[in-house]
């Protein structure tokens, strides 16, 4: 397994010798000009020739080994964990028995898996451990880095109600939107349901904020004191009526409790109803002077 690329060595090497030129050629000239104001000319240029050599090696070393310390910086938790535990460990068989040591190991054992919270914050701290490798895994597989070759560099990560939350610091090559138009792809490489990428910073468009969702916490129960502050009824005084399941019939709109609107015929405001037209009486037969029919001709 490659801790470090070719890719990423070689364009160290390169930044270091360039780190190590400018600044030894920066520091010794104005450690020299400095030091020949109080010594010789010629003792104030080789202390400065010799400052600045010395600073450029400090400079130019960080550089190199900057990919390393990156790496160290990704395993960092795992790194401080394995060693509190070994030594941990091997303090307490030299100083403690037996019957200590299965003390201690119960209850550092016991506690997590026994008491509910202590346990689930365990692991959501355990998520946020694995969440800044799988996303460091992402990176490196398919997110379009710079021709260096270095990565995003993750910051730190904490939990969330619906899941995890990691800071992250984008190299040059990257952006906000490279990072978007793969969101599916990172929620598949962190076992996520979702996950969405904004600006941690408004003046910093490398720093980004990713929020990894897991659950949905708004399907849940929400518990409130507010309900038990409620009075009941008895406490006001108001009378409890209910409607008796015999005779309330939803389905046919059978509604006996509830009275039927009568008109008010007292109320100045309400308008006359209107006079309904009568209807038309029917034609009667009319007959002439001699007796003869002559409805047909009216």
């Amino acid at each position: 397994m490659t801790v470090i690329e070719d890719r990423v060595h070689r364009s160290s090497i390169r930044k270091a010798k360039l780190a190590f030129i400018v600044t030894a050629v920066v520091v010794g000239i104005l450690a020299a000009t400095v030091a020949s104001s109080y010594l010789h000319p010629i003792l104030g240029i080789l202390l400065g020739t010799v400052i600045g050599a010395t600073v450029a090696v400090l400079v130019g070393a960080f550089v190199l080994i900057w990919p390393v310390l990156r790496v160290l910086w990704w395993w960092a938790t795992e790194i401080i964990a394995a060693t509190v535990l070994v030594y941990g460990w091997t303090a307490l068989a030299t100083h403690t028995n037996l019957v200590v040591h299965l003390i201690v190991v119960t209850v550092l054992a016991g506690v997590p898996a026994c008491v509910g919270p202590v346990r689930r914050r365990l692991k959501a701290f355990a998520w946020c451990v694995i969440v800044r490798h799988r996303l460091r895994v992402c990176f490196n597989q398919f997110i379009i880095a710079n021709r260096s070759g270095s990565l995003p560099l993750i910051l730190w990560a904490r939990p969330t109600p619906v899941g995890e939350r990691v800071w992250i610091y984008l190299r040059p090559g990257l952006s906000l939107r490279d990072l978007e138009t793969r969101l599916d792809k990172i929620a598949v490489a962190c076992w996520a349901a979702s996950i969405t990428v904004e600006r941690a910073s408004n003046r910093n468009a490398a720093y980004l904020r990713v929020d990894i969702k897991r659950r949905e916490v708004l399907t849940g129960t929400v518990r409130s004191g507010l309900v038990d502050e409620v009075p009941d009824m008895d406490d006001l005084g108001i009378p409890k009526t209910r409607t008796p399941a015999a005779t309330a019939n939803l389905g046919g709109l059978d509604l006996p409790d509830v009275p039927a609107d009568e008109p008010d015929t007292a109320s100045p405001s309400r308008p006359s109803p209107r006079p309904q037209p009568q209807p038309a009486p029917a034609a009667s037969t009319a007959n002439g002077a001699d007796g003869e029919d002559v409805s047909d001709w009216i």
